[in-house]
């Protein structure tokens, strides 16, 4: 491991996706001492992933220019795991480990598909839905692969298109929610001409392929890999031949760090004041971590947060309406693409529900909730730390989950041990030179 360092911010951003690109570029621009920390190589999150800032004409580009001219130190490929104290994050990279400083913090850790378990819902083949669009970003062969686009939520429609776009088959996008649903969710875009447009073009995009409301999968079958798919279909049960299946139930969001550093919830979002500050002194929140409603509501919150950060709260104000819009619309979101109570129903007997554990559903049955679960059986204190089973188990049995304790991912034991040797290091210098 390189030696570590210590490294000095007025305002730190710790997640690289929108909100955070957002967030950077309002605060750099304000001429204080800014960094943004994230665990992937490059930034952009999941939305944004492989964007670059060469297309004079993409949004996301746009921004991403103005986060290089705003002289923002970038720290990619770097994931913070603990506080050792108030106003101190510790980051750990692939050969080295730093200490990370500030006076403001930003958190902008975004969210993660949430995973129902199925009978065959580990072989391979079987994804999330978001995953399998990063896998193909990052090279893998779709091209004339039949994928099967299952869960809920204006994501899979997003896949889909994307896939198709790939040269994939898709035979079948399956929606959990009712059609009447669906209809009363479609309707109060009338008032949103942004949101009309990108329906539009997502219909276009996805022209042929059958979409199916009140459909789920049951099972996934295959021997060395995914063969089929079974599916409920409006009271029918129907099984589909499929190379993949792209399967996601809504986002949950990533709140472990915020919740890490005292962060208050309310529900299952971090609890959040107009400026975007949590109930931690000198900590703001922004994106998906306080609603789930898409790119818009996530930028937005990103330039409050980054503006009230850098101590400049007063020019976030003119954003505060186009903030509400947002919410109302994520409100939306969350009352249309609630999961039915059929889905409790899904796993079997012997089905995992802890994969890194091998948990299976009749052992979790035995127990009343996650403390005992987890004390037990061990499901939740593998390698994901519950970011998989977490969720489900919270849907399925109704269990609340428990505090969350420091790491807050799987780390080497040289990390945990501290930092034996700090040097200063003056990034924003360096990044000027």
């Amino acid at each position: 491991m390189s030696k570590n360092s210590q490294i000095d911010f007025d305002v730190l951003i710790v997640g690289g996706g929108p909100a955070g690109i957002a967030a950077a570029v309002r605060a750099g621009e304000c001429g204080v001492r800014v960094g943004i920390v994230d665990d992937n190589s490059g930034l952009g999150g999941q939305i944004w992933r492989g964007v670059s800032d060469e297309d004079s004409s993409n949004e996301s580009s746009k921004l991403l220019r103005r986060l290089k001219q705003s002289r923002v130190t970038m720290l990619c490929g770097k994931r913070v795991f603990a506080q050792p104290e108030p106003g101190v994050l510790l980051a750990e990279g692939a050969n080295d480990l730093v200490e990370l400083r500030y006076k403001n913090l930003i958190l902008a850790t975004g969210a993660r598909e949430r995973f129902l378990p199925f009978p065959g819902w580990t072989l391979p083949n079987v994804l999330g839905a978001g995953g399998l669009q990063a896998m193909v970003k990052g090279g893998l062969p779709i091209r004339g692969k039949r994928v099967v686009v299952a869960g809920t939520g204006p994501l899979l429609l997003a896949v889909a298109a994307y896939l198709r776009k790939q040269g994939a088959v898709v035979p079948i996008i399956c929606e959990q929610v009712s059609w009447s649903s669906l209809a009363e969710f479609l309707l109060t875009l009338v008032v949103n001409p942004k949101k009309i447009a990108q329906a539009v073009q997502l219909k276009r995009e996805l022209v042929g392929i059958s979409f199916a409301t009140n459909c789920w999968p049951t099972a996934a079958h295959g021997t060395q890999s995914l063969e089929s798919v079974t599916v409920w279909n409006n009271g029918n049960s129907e099984r589909i031949d499929c190379d993949y299946l792209a399967c996601g139930f809504h986002l949950v969001p990533n709140t472990e760090l915020p919740q890490l550093l005292g962060c208050r919830l309310e529900g299952d979002y971090v609890q959040v004041d107009r400026y975007q500050q949590t109930t931690v002194n000198a900590v703001f929140c922004a994106g998906e971590p306080t609603s789930i409603a898409g790119v818009e509501l996530s930028l937005l919150e990103g330039e409050i947060a980054g503006l009230a950060a850098a101590g400049r709260p007063e020019k976030s104000r003119d954003l505060f309406s186009a903030r509400e819009r947002a919410h109302r619309f994520a409100r939306t979101l969350d009352r249309t693409f609630r999961l039915r109570r059929e889905l409790r129903k899904l796993p079997a007997a012997n089905t995992v529900i802890c994969r890194c554990e091998d948990v299976l559903y009749s052992q979790l049955q035995q127990h009343s909730n996650w403390r005992s679960a987890k004390l037990h059986t061990r499901c939740g204190m593998g390698a994901c730390q519950g970011r998989v089973c977490g969720p489900a188990v919270q849907f399925l049995f109704r269990w609340n989950p428990d505090s969350v304790r420091p790491p807050v991912f799987p780390v080497r034991v040289g990390s945990l041990a501290g930092i034996p040797e700090v040097t200063a290091v003056n990034e924003h210098q360096e990044a000027s030179a």
